[in-house]
């Protein structure tokens, strides 16, 4: 089973390699003992992430979720690297492909489909809904510490 690779690590961040985008497809999420997901990782934990969730999922042509699915309190964006297919909320489906992205609240029933010809590759970020605001778009604070590579 394909696994992710730490690139570098310290007190403020961690740096992880998933590999190629063409490779998502080797991964396999496994939520229990009859339960794997092929072509799917997390990677928040990887990433030692502490405000959210993130995953790569890659869809070979024909496949989809197989079930919709809503959340209690995470919205999602999904955003599509590669690839071109179908995405369904609330029995709305619509049309998606590489540079597509969707937002879909909490309680919004979703599903992705491929019926493309080519691998469809997401990444999905989940954060807590409802918690952004107009002020948030001026927390970054830029410094005037002289960039050294």
């Amino acid at each position: 089973m394909k696994e992710t690779k730490t690139i570098a690590k310290a007190a403020n961040f961690t740096a992880v390699d998933f590999g190629k985008m063409s490779e998502i497809k080797d991964y396999t999420l496994e939520m229990g003992p009859e339960i794997k997901i092929p072509g799917k990782v997390f990677g928040g934990q990887s990433v030692n992430a502490t405000g959210g969730e993130f995953s790569f999922q890659s869809f070979a042509p024909g496949t989809e979720t197989g079930f919709l699915h809503t959340h209690k309190n995470h919205e999602e964006l999904y955003f599509f690297l590669s690839g071109k297919g179908e995405f369904q909320v609330d029995g709305k489906v619509f049309p998606i492909q590489e540079g597509s992205v969707v937002r879909v609240a909490p309680t919004g029933k979703r599903s992705v489909r491929n019926n493309g010809t080519e691998p469809l590759v997401m990444l999905c970020v989940q954060y807590k809904g409802e918690t952004f605001t107009a002020e948030d778009a001026t927390d970054g604070v830029i410094l005037n510490d002289k960039v050294e590579w």
